[in-house]
């Protein structure tokens, strides 16, 4: 029995270089966001370094991980040799779809996107350019 190589369709790579960099922008706005309300209640963010620090570090951020995580799954796939199956870009793609559900009365991820999406605009329109992409 031999093993048949995966053949890249077309767009696939495309389709997934497309959804991470809507996906980097979401979290760009979800980064600023956050950095907002961590400012009005803590006080202002002094440098780039110490708010790296607070990002990696500190809990107030934690919920952020998860988009961190799926960015850093994509640029592996995207920077491999190997050419991309379809059904493993799809499982990325129903992963981010997955993520991106905003709940009022859920905890962790989905509650703190909720209460982004409620509070900043920006959000919001990141938000509709990954689901555009989802859905596509």
């Amino acid at each position: 029995m031999s093993v048949q190589p995966v053949v890249e369709h077309d767009g696939v790579r495309q389709r997934l270089a497309e959804l991470r960099d809507a996906l980097l922008h979401l979290h760009k706005a979800l980064l600023e966001s956050e950095r907002a309300s961590y400012e009005q209640t803590f006080g202002k963010i002094h440098s780039p370094y110490q708010f790296l620090q607070l990002v990696t570090a500190d809990p107030w951020f934690a919920w952020l991980r998860p988009v961190s995580q799926l960015i850093a799954e994509m640029d592996e796939v995207l920077e491999a040799k190997e050419s991309l199956a379809v059904a493993g870009v799809d499982a990325l793609v129903v992963r981010a779809k997955t993520l991106l559900i905003p709940t009022v009365d859920g905890e962790g991820f989905s509650q703190h996107y909720d209460e982004a999406l409620q509070r900043d605009p920006d959000v919001v329109f990141a938000h509709a350019a990954a689901a555009k992409l989802i859905r596509a």
